[in-house]
């Protein structure tokens, strides 16, 4: 799945008990090598990021404002 900007990524923590780490892309890098985003996370920081299989799940940015109502 790819993500579009205003998704949100969360990426679970590799270690027992570190809560996973969740932001908003705000926007998409393509590349010869992958995509990546970039992204503002909940903790103020902004980053670039990419993903690797399994390590990371995109919520719609549709889905994410129904469950805010």
């Amino acid at each position: 799945m790819t993500g579009k900007a205003h998704d949100r990524i969360v990426v679970e923590s590799q270690r027992v008990g570190q809560p996973a780490r969740e932001g908003e892309i705000r926007e998409i890098i393509q590349a010869s090598y992958g995509t990546r985003y970039r992204v503002a996370w909940d903790d103020g920081h902004e980053s670039t990021f990419r993903p690797t299989a399994g390590s990371a799940r995109i919520v719609p940015a549709a889905k994410v404002a129904t469950t805010r109502k």
